[in-house]
């Protein structure tokens, strides 16, 4: 069965006259004839009454009808849907990015969307993961990427890949030749780390607990660039995202064991809100963004 046969099944249906209906789909009406007689020998069933130059619908014909007028709606409408989705994109995307996504991973993602749909304007919030929750629910964004929500009734949260947490020293620090730490050696280290407010402290301490660690927090700062920029400059070691830590050559990334912190980052939706063709589209670009990152992240 082709779609072709449904569009002339219908026309027939509701013209009930072969002549006008074959002007309506522009073929012969022996080509319709012969198509509608394809269609009922492929269906096993009689979908007209031939009563002289009058057509009737069958019992048969009844029944089909309704499926067949659903099914070209519904192809009709797609149809629709991707001649509007081919053209120029436009409106405004409004994001919401915790600060670790803003170093590199939403820019790369800009770059992409707005190299094929640059009539879009975006709109970039840098915001600690709670603000933007509560944005998306207030509806002044409309997408976050940040880690899992811890109210799941309001948003939603879509997974994007796995990422390991990682120490970070100076060059001159006693673990800075260290190929692997065990989270039991930072016991009693001085340590630069997020506020309490972040979930990632939390997830932190929670690995710190399981292993019986207790570390020296000597400092607390809210992002991530001068933690690192203090680590450089100090006998400080902070744990951050493997993403987060830019290349330089003063400071050592070292992978941590016996627990490894791992976070997963994903996008931030708020239930049942309708999203425009231009954020869906930006929705694409972070998903094919985050898979490539969980390429690379693999051994």
């Amino acid at each position: 069965m082709e779609l072709r046969h449904l569009r002339y099944f219908c026309a027939l249906a509701e013209c009930l006259n072969f002549t006008r209906a074959a002007e309506r789909v522009h073929v012969t009406q022996s080509t319709l004839s012969h198509q509608i007689r394809q269609l009922e020998d492929e269906l096993g069933h009689e979908l007209f009454d031939r009563i002289g130059r009058r057509v009737l619908l069958t019992e048969a014909g009844e029944t089909f009808l309704g499926y067949a007028s659903k099914a070209l709606r519904e192809v009709d409408q797609g149809l629709g849907e991707l001649k509007r989705s081919a053209g120029a994109l436009s409106g405004e995307v409004r994001i919401g990015a915790t600060h670790t996504f803003n170093i590199a991973f939403v820019p790369e993602c800009l770059a992409a969307f707005l190299t094929r749909h640059p009539t879009v304007k975006v709109c970039v919030d840098e915001l600690a993961a709670a603000a933007i929750g509560q944005r998306l629910a207030e509806g002044t964004l409309d997408v976050g990427i940040a880690y899992e929500p811890t109210d799941p009734e309001v948003l939603w949260f879509e997974p994007l890949y796995n990422e390991e947490m990682v120490l970070v020293v100076g060059a001159g620090h006693a673990f800075a030749a260290r190929k692997r730490l065990r989270m039991v050696e930072l016991h009693k280290q001085p340590l630069v780390l997020l506020p309490r407010m972040f979930t990632t402290r939390t997830l932190l301490e929670q690995c710190f607990s399981s292993c019986g660690a207790e570390p020296v927090v000597a400092a607390e700062l809210n992002t991530i660039a001068p933690m690192i920029d203090l680590v450089a400059r100090t006998h400080l070691a902070a744990i951050v995202s493997r993403n987060a830590v830019p290349a330089r050559d003063d400071i050592r990334v070292i992978p941590l064991e016996s627990p490894t912190p791992m976070r997963t980052p994903g996008l931030l939706w708020k239930r049942d809100a309708r999203q425009s063709a231009a954020v869906k589209s930006f929705a694409r670009d972070i998903r094919k963004a985050a898979l490539n990152r969980s390429l690379q992240l693999k051994p």
